[in-house]
């Protein structure tokens, strides 16, 4: 009952303070897992008409670019093992999804971890074997462990890199002149590993930065800290979540990702390239680039006809915008990744909030 009852006084101090400014106040939760939380238990709907909250560029497997997913089909089919998080599986290539192509007879293999995906390599010597490195800094540094790792081990193992960067895709946001952003809902998974002051020059744009746990109470009460500065006039990074996310981050993390990679220029859906939003593997580890050592190519493909999960990631729309949503795009037969990932957002409104027709 504690619980409840503070969540209760969270959400009422929300809306008083929201009904006390004089305009719309939009907030951009960037972690897929925060959206998922808010549509799970209603809260948008609870906060009043002066609190928009929009999704952000969180789901690593939405921003994923389209050339992207098919390049890993490609790879796939010619012969390659594909080792992938199982949400990749089911996303839209331009001909096909890994799965399809799995269906087919080329090998896709489901993994849990980067390690896995090298453990696997070991035990199939006779496989040159891609990992699909996909993600924020929160997966990258098992990727940049598995590739340290594989500098001593076997030589059929390399992987298809597309890890990403959340501060660059921010700021990248921020400068955009068709959106307003008031304020970020900060990831809690990321911040793990980068730390709350990563996101000090997105604060120093005047937009508020609360990083949040991810149970209802932790989102409403980072909400109310991110309302307080906007009533105060103020702009600076805040940690709800002090349980997990330390000011630093994981020093051990950042000095891995350090050693292993270094910043580079990445395409994201929605949004496209951004310089040093990326991760490439650095000196000695590009030998582990598949990219390079299998001459697979990475063009730039646009998204399925109709398909607005761009506009979604960039928090230009809602889901429910998009005349594809939950007619011709569904989590059973999804036609953009947004629909087909657990953290996507309009996998999360068709689930929870959705409006019967």
């Amino acid at each position: 009952m504690k619980t409840a009852e503070a969540l209760s006084q969270e959400i009422a101090a929300c809306r008083s303070i929201a009904e006390s400014l004089d305009r719309r106040v939009t907030v951009m939760e960037v972690c897929g897992t925060h959206t998922v939380a808010i549509c799970r238990s209603g809260l948008a709907d609870l906060l009043g008409e002066n609190i928009r909250l929009v999704s952000g560029p969180g789901c690593p497997v939405c921003v994923s670019s389209q050339g992207y997913i098919d390049a890993a089909v490609a790879a796939a089919r010619a012969g390659l093992t594909v080792t992938t998080y199982g949400d990749m599986l089911r996303v839209p290539g331009s001909d096909m999804p890994l799965a399809a192509a799995r269906g087919e007879g080329a090998r896709v293999v489901t993994v849990y971890s980067a390690l896995e995906a090298l453990y696997y390599a070991e035990a199939h010597p006779d496989e040159d074997v891609v990992f699909a490195a996909v993600g924020f800094e929160t997966t990258a540094p098992a990727t940049a462990l598995a590739v340290k790792a594989a500098a001593g081990g076997p030589a059929n193992f390399t992987a298809l890199f597309s890890h990403k960067r959340i501060l660059p895709a921010m700021m990248a946001l921020v400068a955009a002149e068709d959106l307003q952003i008031d304020a970020f809902l900060c990831p809690g998974h990321v911040s793990v590993i980068v730390g709350s002051e990563e996101y000090e020059p997105v604060a120093a744009t005047g937009r508020p930065c609360v990083v949040a746990g991810f149970e209802p109470l932790d989102v409403a009460r980072a909400l109310r800290m991110i309302l307080e500065q906007v009533r105060s006039g103020e702009a600076r990074v805040e940690n709800e979540y002090t349980r997990a996310v330390r000011p630093g981050g994981n020093p051990a993390a950042k000095r891995l990702l350090e050693e292993v990679f270094e910043p580079a220029q990445e395409y994201w859906r929605g949004i496209g390239m951004i310089s040093e939003s990326g991760l490439a593997p650095r000196g000695g580890f590009r030998r582990f680039d598949a990219a390079e050592r299998h001459g697979i190519d990475i063009k730039e493909v646009p998204e399925p006809a109709g398909c607005r999960c761009g506009e979604v990631i960039r928090g230009a729309i809602d889901p429910e915008d998009c005349a594809l949503f939950a007619d011709r795009c569904r989590p059973t037969s999804p036609v953009g990744p947004c629909m087909v990932s657990r953290e996507g957002s309009c996998g999360a409104h068709y689930r929870y909030s959705r409006r019967p027709a």
